[in-house]
């Protein structure tokens, strides 16, 4: 008797600078995912390097880093490019550029959450956005994960996309 292969799904996770969320979000789906998941990740103006506080983050879990790098979507688009199933913005300003055609009609969502690097303060103030990032990711993902692909109708599984990018996620105001 064959053993039945379950389909593996490829994620695109998009900011405008691939140097932190998406970065994080790409590590997270890989680890927690990674029987039925290829994670990627990718910006449209790539800033050319990972933020170090996400790779500090990062690194704090045992996420491999070594190659983690910001990239563009470019990359994703053409030739030889994976066949991409899902494709998730993670900032408002990626959720309103228009997106590259993508191969494969991959399903899209905007997951939207505020930006670690953009905030100024001090390194302490800093590194909680990031581990505040990090948690919102690994809740939402933690729920993309359990969804049963292959039982929800194309429509319901969009209407479930859209509602794990609507939830706040704020599991540390009900502690």
């Amino acid at each position: 008797m064959s053993e039945i292969q379950e389909q593996k799904y490829n994620v695109l996770f998009l900011c405008t600078g691939n140097s932190a969320r998406s970065i994080m979000a790409e590590c997270l789906l890989n680890r927690l995912g990674k029987k039925r998941f290829n994670a990627y990740s990718a910006g449209s103006m790539p800033k050319g390097e990972v933020h170090p506080m996400a790779l500090q983050v990062l690194q704090r879990q045992n996420y491999m880093i070594d190659s983690l790098r910001s990239k563009s979507w470019d990359e994703f688009t053409g030739e030889g490019a994976p066949e991409l199933n899902f494709v998730f913005t993670l900032c408002d300003n990626a959720k309103n550029e228009v997106c590259p055609v993508w191969p494969g009609q991959p399903m899209t969502a905007h997951w939207g959450l505020p930006d670690p690097a953009a905030l100024k303060g001090s390194e302490t103030e800093q590194m909680v956005a990031f581990n505040e990032a990090m948690r919102m990711l690994t809740n939402r993902i933690d729920i993309f994960i359990s969804l049963p692909m292959e039982s929800l109708d194309r429509l319901t599984l969009q209407k479930r996309l859209d509602e794990i990018g609507e939830s706040q996620l704020e599991a540390s105001d009900a502690a």
